[in-house]
């Protein structure tokens, strides 16, 4: 399910005031001011283009100018979240290859998915989930590659925080990320997290309490908020460029369409050498062999006796015994 189908169960709108939902970038990490959602979807995903700054009521105020094709719309997505989201995914996994990989990946099917995403409420919300659950996929830990650890962080105080989010199950991690560090509301993280919202509350509570067991000064939220920014901002993230992300994409579609293709084609030939070489009617298989008793073995022939040498005797002497028995008798 979509990010964007899950925010839509969680009943009304967030509240844009307290939160951020679609600036997935830490506002103390890069100090702008935050995006409303409506006019950041309206901006990139609507026929005309106009200014960030422009709200929706001073549409008409605007001339009509060129449409955004959807190479332009995703590559603004990929500016505007790339960066936040290899932060945030390096938080997640301490790792800083795979945060980068998770993010790209994260692109790589929204490029597929393009029409979905394009049209979804909060498109940044929606490549932000598969980041997190690209990033956080069990799946890594069997990859030779990620069973060494990374170089912690310089700084103590980074290394301490960094060990204590590593130390926390994932569900937690991601739940305090969310809520913490990016400034959902409770019912948004619930919903991206496909948790109910009491369950989000436990595990967000229990979360801030085993972090403050580690780091005691991060007991207050604020405090907590605060140095997971500082923490994602010391960590220098490179991205893939937009085009490099949408060659790749479409290069993986054109790969699983043509093993696809493939696939049903041998399916096809056989199902059809099957249907051309296999029997058309029944034929019971022939028993094993078993040994037969109570029959009388064979024997050869005797000696004559004298009546039947005699008989043999008259028979030779006889003409119907030679050519001439074929010959018509006179009458």
């Amino acid at each position: 399910m979509s990010a964007g189908g899950q925010r839509r169960s969680t009943g009304g709108h967030p509240n844009h005031d307290r939160h951020v939902p679609n600036d997935t970038r830490f506002p103390v990490v890069t100090g702008e001011q935050p995006k409303c959602r409506s006019i950041y979807v309206y901006v990139l995903f609507r026929r005309e283009v106009r200014p960030m700054t422009q709200s929706p009521g001073h549409a008409h105020e605007a001339g009509p100018s060129a449409a955004l094709t959807p190479a332009q719309a995703f590559d603004a997505l990929y500016a505007f979240c790339a960066p936040a989201l290899a932060r945030q995914a390096y938080l997640l996994t301490g790792r800083r290859e795979l945060a980068q990989e998770a993010v790209e990946r994260a692109f790589q099917l929204a490029w597929q998915n393009w029409p979905q995403v394009a049209r979804d409420r909060d498109p940044a919300g929606w490549v932000r989930a598969v980041a997190h659950e690209c990033a956080l996929s069990p799946w890594h830990r069997f990859r030779l590659r990620y069973r060494q650890p990374e170089p912690p962080p310089a700084d103590g105080a980074d290394r301490a925080l960094l060990e204590a989010l590593l130390k926390l199950p994932p569900t937690y991690r991601r739940t305090l990320l969310l809520y913490d560090g990016i400034g959902l509301d409770l019912p948004e993280t619930a919903a991206e997290t496909e948790a109910s919202t009491p369950a989000a509350a436990g595990r967000l509570t229990r979360a801030r309490r085993l972090v403050a067991d580690q780091v005691p000064e991060l007991a207050d939220p604020a405090a907590l908020h605060r140095r997971l920014a500082e923490l994602a901002s010391t960590e220098r993230l490179r991205a893939a460029q937009p085009p490099t992300v949408r060659t790749y994409a479409e290069q993986r579609t054109r790969f699983w369409t043509r093993s696809a293709l493939a696939f049903t084609a041998t399916i096809i030939a056989a199902t059809t050498l099957t249907l051309r070489t296999a029997p058309t009617h029944y034929e019971a298989p022939i028993g094993p062999a078993q040994a037969i008793s109570g029959v009388p073995p064979e024997v050869g022939m005797g000696p004559l006796s004298a009546g039947e040498r005699a008989l043999q005797a008259k028979l030779r002497k006889s003409a119907d015994s030679g050519p001439e028995r074929v010959v018509p008798l006179a009458r």
